[in-house]
C-alpha cells in the first residue's frame, strides 16, 4: 500500500508539472488534448487583424456580393422571399394556432382557388422531396434513406395517428416549424407558404394511400406506364 501512495504522488506531481494547475499563467501556449473550438478564425468587432495587409479586421463585402437579407432598396428579404415568410407573424397562417388550439384546413392567406390549388400541391411535392423524403420516404411511409443508417423513430405520415382528424394541420405546421424528437425545426429554412404546401401534399398522400383502388385506377395505371417508359428509356 505504501508503494501505491508513493506512485500516486509521483503521477500527481508529474501531471501538475506538465499541465500546471488551474489558473496558472503560461508563458507558452498550453498543451491542449481537447482543443474543442478554442481557436477559431474569427474576428471581434472593430479589432485589428494581421491577416490583412492593411491590418483592419472590419472588411467591406466582397465585390458583387450582398449580405444575407440586405437589399439596396431597403426591402427585407431572404433569398428573394420576404423575411416575414420565415417568422414573426401572428395568426393561424404563421403559427398553426387558433387561439389556444391547433387549427385545421388551409389558411385564407394562401388565396386558394380551383385553378391554383394544383400549383400548391406541385410546390408541396417539390419541397417535400427536398426537405422531407430523406427521412419520411417519397411516399410518406417513413422508409427514407436515413432509416438505412440507423436513424430511429421516423414517423410514418400515412399511419392513422397522423391523419387530419387526429393530427390537425396546425399541429403539423408547428412540427415542421419547430421540430419534434430527433427532427430539427425548419422554420428558418422553409418559408411559411411552402410549409403549408408541404402539408397539403402530405394530406394528398394520405388520401391517395387510403383511397380504394377503383377510385384511383386510372391515375395508378397512367403513373405505372409513365414509370415503365422512363425506365426503358435509360
Amino acid at each position: 500500500m505504501k508503494y501505491f501512495f508513493i506512485l500516486y504522488a509521483i503521477i500527481a506531481i508529474s501531471v501538475v508539472g506538465i499541465f500546471k494547475y488551474r489558473g496558472h499563467s503560461f508563458s507558452e501556449p498550453p498543451i491542449q488534448l481537447l482543443p474543442d473550438m478554442d481557436d477559431q478564425d474569427v474576428l471581434k468587432a472593430q479589432k485589428q487583424s494581421a491577416f490583412f495587409a492593411d491590418g483592419q479586421g472590419a472588411r467591406q463585402p466582397v465585390t458583387q456580393t450582398t449580405p444575407l437579407g440586405f437589399q439596396v432598396d431597403g426591402a427585407n428579404k431572404l433569398g428573394g422571399i420576404p423575411e416575414y415568410e420565415f417568422s414573426g407573424g401572428t395568426g393561424y397562417y404563421f403559427t398553426g394556432h387558433v387561439g389556444d388550439y391547433f387549427g385545421t384546413g388551409m389558411p385564407e392567406e394562401l388565396e386558394l382557388t380551383p385553378e391554383n390549388s394544383l400549383e400548391l400541391l406541385k410546390r408541396g411535392e417539390e419541397r417535400y422531396n427536398i426537405y422531407c423524403s430523406a427521412c419520411h420516404g417519397v411516399s410518406g411511409d417513413g422508409a427514407g434513406i436515413t432509416g438505412l443508417y440507423g436513424v430511429p423513430g421516423i414517423a410514418n405520415l400515412t399511419a392513422p395517428p397522423f391523419s387530419a382528424g387526429s393530427y390537425p394541420d396546425g399541429r403539423l405546421f408547428e412540427t415542421i416549424t419547430k421540430g419534434k424528437g430527433l427532427m430539427s425545426g425548419y422554420g428558418y429554412n422553409i418559408p411559411v407558404r411552402d410549409r403549408w404546401a408541404i402539408i397539403a401534399y402530405v394530406r394528398a398522400i394520405q388520401v391517395a394511400r387510403s383511397a380504394p383502388y377503383d377510385a384511383v385506377k386510372d391515375a395508378f395505371e397512367a403513373g405505372k406506364q409513365q414509370q415503365e417508359a422512363a425506365t426503358s428509356s435509360k
